[in-house]
């Protein structure tokens, strides 16, 4: 049978554009289809108010791979990221504050305010993590090996991937078992001594979790957020020049470069499957569209249990799917501004920390508290914020004058216990509002426009499944060769011919291009 194209991806978020840009660059014909009318999933830019422009979802890049940035030429399609500096400002209540910048002395004395102890201690903990780092983040761009193992050669897959592991010593070998499974806050603790210090570097650990700082499984997703760089300088995070959605159509447009099409406004309404092989997949509107192979950009709740249904799967592989956890506790506030906030406990307008992220969460114990109100439905009573403003580093996002500012915080759990978002999402960021102010007082009176995005709305507007960034919790039992079950961590599915290439699959969430890239290679081995 005679196919329109070798390769069909759903889903036109980063990842997939980066698996059709590297197919299309090895001679493959790829379709994408894209549901929304634009591409780039939660990675967009988008004109939420006139004269705005809006990363209505993710708003900062650290962790794109820089050999697709390369490979794809990236930067010559118009990406361009502008490293944060200072990288953190955290305002206290008793009026202190705490900065954290790119130049290290002057990180070291604004800890040292705080903890002369802990000023000491930082240069070591900033260089373990990044041993540990750099072991792990050579690991994103690989495929995981078969597990369990079933033969020789799969055990040799294993030993190749502990020889990863030579380079580190007896005590950093430890610390990689335990920050798999520690709490950001246990980690924490081993290193310092101020709360202040602790909690503006435990944020890290539960930005997009299902859990508190106690929570076992942070310190890697503390970790996580410390792999990748910008500029060359490994740790830092930047604003994408352009807004999020300038990523996404920089990795479209080097695909279009290899005559990959791209198709907007078509929603995908089922993958087809003849005698357990995928062929094509079908639109919203009854087109029926042939392919030698179709890569899956959703998560894989969407992908299995809609996209492909219970009738075509292995009742065992469907029930692991049905157990694949994947709501989210994160919720995104968008706001127009026609000014600037001033925190009390550093006043002036504009100053440096509003080109920081700043933070709201002035203890390990806050942001614990923040968690315990989520883990029985309920959105946080004084939840953890993480505010940024991107237009102080690319003013063409607003018009003269005014201001972007996103608010995104933990905890605000997809399913509720007594009420839903529907009825919540006003009076929540309301409370929000008045967190802000008591920081910074004079938040009411400058905003003029407000978008609020709770865990259905991400649902609904990015299609992902319970609202979770991640595609899926990233917790020991969902990540590498267990992602997103045991059996099917190498991008291939039990559908012959269906791939994952999205971040329900290794390495996970983040925009980083990684789980795309790795399903490219594996699809051109079988194609």
């Amino acid at each position: 049978m005679a196919h329109q194209y070798d390769v069909i991806i759903v889903g036109g978020g980063h990842n997939g554009l980066v698996a059709a840009a590297y197919l299309g660059r090895a001679g493959r014909k790829v379709l994408v289809l894209e549901r929304r009318e634009l591409v780039g999933g939660c990675a967009v830019t988008e004109p939420v108010w006139p004269g705005y422009r809006v990363s209505t979802a993710s708003y900062l890049t650290s962790l794109m791979q820089q050999r697709i940035v390369d490979e794809l030429e990236l930067e010559s399609f118009g990406y361009v990221v502008d490293a944060k500096d200072p990288a953190f400002f955290s305002p206290f209540p008793d009026g202190r504050h705490l900065f954290m910048w790119q130049d290290e002395k002057r990180t070291l004395e604004e800890i040292a305010k705080f903890s002369k102890r802990d000023a000491e201690a930082f240069p070591r903990y900033e260089a373990y993590l990044e041993r540990l780092a750099r072991v792990v983040e050579s690991l994103l761009l690989i495929t995981p090996p078969p597990f369990p193992p079933s033969g020789p050669l799969d055990l040799i897959e294993h030993l190749k991937l502990l020889a990863r592991f030579k380079g580190l010593n007896p005590s950093d070998l430890t610390g990689l078992v335990k920050i798999f499974t520690q709490s950001a806050a246990d980690l924490l603790d081993e290193w310092f001594e101020s709360p202040e210090v602790k909690v503006t570097l435990a944020t890290d650990g539960v930005i997009g979790a299902n859990g508190g700082p106690r929570s076992q499984g942070t310190a890697y997703i503390l970790m996580h957020h410390c792999m990748g760089g910008v500029g060359g300088k490994r740790g830092l995070w930047g604003f994408v020049r352009g807004g999020m959605g300038a990523v996404s159509e920089a990795i479209a447009a080097s695909a279009r470069r290899y005559d990959v099409t791209i198709r907007t406004d078509a929603p995908v309404r089922r993958i087809l499957v003849s005698n357990g092989l995928a062929r094509g997949v079908v639109l919203e509107g009854g087109e029926e569209i042939t392919a030698r192979a179709v890569a899956s950009n959703v998560d894989p709740p969407t992908t299995f249990l809609r996209l492909v249904g219970d009738g075509q799967l292995d009742p065992e592989f469907a029930a692991a799917i049905r157990r694949f956890r994947c709501e989210g506790t994160s919720l995104k506030i968008n706001l127009a501004l026609n000014g600037l906030p001033e925190f009390l406990a550093y006043p002036g307008a504009p100053g440096p920390q509003h080109r920081a992220t700043m933070h709201i969460c002035p203890s390990i114990e806050y942001v614990e508290r923040a968690w315990d109100d989520a883990k029985y439905g309920r959105p946080s009573e004084r939840p953890l914020l993480e505010m940024t403003v991107p237009t102080m580093y690319d003013p063409s996002l607003a018009p003269p004058g005014r201001h972007v500012m996103g608010i995104f915080l933990q905890y605000a759990p997809y399913t509720l216990k007594d009420a839903t978002w529907d009825e919540l999402r006003e009076p929540f960021a309301n409370r929000v509002l008045d967190l802000i102010a008591e920081y910074a007082p004079n938040i009411r009176s400058i905003v003029e426009e407000m978008q609020v995005l709770t865990p259905l709305d991400l649902e609904r507007r990015f299609g992902i499944t319970g609202g979770n960034i991640f595609h899926g919790e990233m917790s020991l039992d969902q990540m590498f060769v267990l992602r997103p079950v045991a059996g099917w961590a190498r991008y291939r599915t039990p559908v012959r011919g269906l791939y994952l290439c999205g971040s329900g699959a290794h390495p996970g969430g983040g925009v980083m291009g990684a789980p795309g890239f790795n399903a490219a290679r594996e699809m051109l081995k079988d194609l």
